[in-house]
């Protein structure tokens, strides 16, 4: 039975795959631009006008390479039979909602989406091989 933890925030995703006694560990980076808008302009006159940030712009780009990182975080786990989703801030609930969405027969497998801070290699391996070795979860 293959199981498949991933660990994941904006930057990279950390899979661990659980397979009979192999532990297999593998990393993805996204390709996600962080991005830093500078603020408005002032005007050089009192009380002029400002230059407004197009933060929409930001967000819209940020939306579509969150897609395409979730679309390449689908297809490493396809072949899966339970799936743990683990991570800081939402991204672990965004990725959960994509999968609801767009890839129901992965939705269905995944057993858990949990908040978990930042982790080493070893750290998540261990964290992935409790949750599946806890009664209930396998």
């Amino acid at each position: 039975m293959k199981k498949i933890g991933i660990w994941l925030d904006k930057e990279k995703a950390h899979l661990v795959t659980l397979q009979n006694e192999d532990v297999r560990f593998n990393t993805i980076y996204s390709e996600i631009d962080f991005f830093n808008p500078k603020g408005g302009s002032r005007s050089k006159t009192r009380w002029g006008p400002q230059d407004v940030v197009q933060d929409s712009k930001y967000l819209e780009r940020e939306k579509h390479q969150l897609k395409s990182y979730f679309k390449e975080l689908a297809k490493t786990m396809e072949d899966a039979e339970a799936i743990a989703i683990f991570g800081p801030a939402d991204t672990n609930a965004k990725l959960f909602k994509e999968l609801n969405e767009n890839y129901k027969t992965l939705a269905l497998k995944v057993k858990t989406v949990e908040k978990a801070d930042s982790m080493t290699e070893n750290q998540v391996k261990a964290l992935v091989r409790e949750f599946f070795n806890k009664k209930g979860n396998a």
